[in-house]
């Protein structure tokens, strides 16, 4: 059995760490709720943006002759990806189930893959796997706007444009609620209009069999120039959607695992407390024994 001072000072140091992570927990949780509020505010406006453009661009022939960002390759050679993960650690399982959710569709893939990351824990990742990365974004905002966007979604958009890949895919985890974080796979490039993917927005869109046909717009000056608006605003608007879930699901992974890690340290105090006080006991019983063995041999000598 450990001896009384060790057993003191790994008590000592266990109510230490459960001081920090209790800390931890609740700044984390100061952060969850605010992360919440802006991820639920923005998810309504994302998914009709979604709707109205899939009106606009079903209106028309071939999407190719609508906006590049609308064309399908037939071959795809090269493939895009953003991978949305945290720049710390300490948040339970959430960036090791993003980061296998992308490993898992880079290996089904079949062909190259390229990687723009948001959040130092994928750029290491990546990068001790030696995946291609042609971009690499860190250190967000805590309340991240669009303009903290722009240049992920430049990236994105630059790179399809350019042909060095034929489709990008958003990778990221959407928010469930604060016990469930769900990585979650979507098509960023080319917009394909129809049905919204991510399941968390799909309550705002109308996806009910339609009454009657659908009434054709009259757009100022044409769908061709209000495409070319629109459409790479649309890409910045889902890529900021995305990592307004993905801050969302961190803050609520973080201040879970550190509730969790706070409740193991009480635990594990409570545990050394009472081997603390057996050894303690056993430490005293010891040395009584010591002093009437003691205290018997003087009697017998006199």
């Amino acid at each position: 059995m450990a001896n009384v001072r060790e057993l003191k000072r790994r008590i000592r140091s266990i109510k230490n760490i459960s001081q920090v992570t209790r800390a931890m927990q609740m700044v984390a949780s100061s952060k969850m709720r605010r992360a919440q509020e802006q991820a639920l505010g923005t998810r309504p406006y994302a998914a009709k943006a979604w709707q109205v453009l899939s009106h606009l661009a079903g209106q028309y022939g071939s999407n190719e002759r609508l906006h590049p960002l609308l064309t399908h390759r037939g071959v795809i050679r090269a493939t895009g990806m953003v991978l949305i993960t945290s720049d710390k650690g300490l948040c339970g399982a959430f960036n090791t189930n993003v980061l296998r959710t992308a490993v898992h569709y880079m290996q089904g893939l079949g062909h190259p893959c390229q990687v723009i990351t948001v959040g130092r824990r994928g750029r290491d990742f990546m990068a001790r796997h030696g995946a291609r990365l042609t971009a690499v974004f860190t250190d967000l905002p805590p309340r991240p706007t669009s303009l903290d966007i722009t240049p992920i979604a430049r990236a994105a958009i630059d790179d399809f444009l350019e042909m060095k890949v034929d489709e990008v895919y958003l990778v990221y985890t959407d928010f469930i609620n604060t016990l469930t974080q769900r990585p979650t796979v979507r098509r960023l490039l080319p917009i394909t209009p129809g049905e919204v993917e991510s399941s968390v927005m799909r309550e705002y869109v109308s996806t009910g069999p339609q009454t009657g046909p659908a009434g054709e717009y009259i757009y100022e000056p044409d769908p061709q120039s209000i495409l070319g608006t629109v459409l790479p605003r649309f890409t910045e608007l889902q890529i900021y959607q995305a990592v307004l879930e993905s801050l969302a699901s961190e803050h609520s992974a973080r201040m879970v695992a550190m509730r969790n890690a706070t409740e193991n340290a009480n635990t594990l105090i409570g545990n050394l407390t009472l081997v603390y006080y057996r050894a303690r006991q056993e430490a005293i019983t010891k040395e009584m024994l010591d002093i009437a063995g003691g205290a018997e041999a003087l009697r017998q000598a006199g």
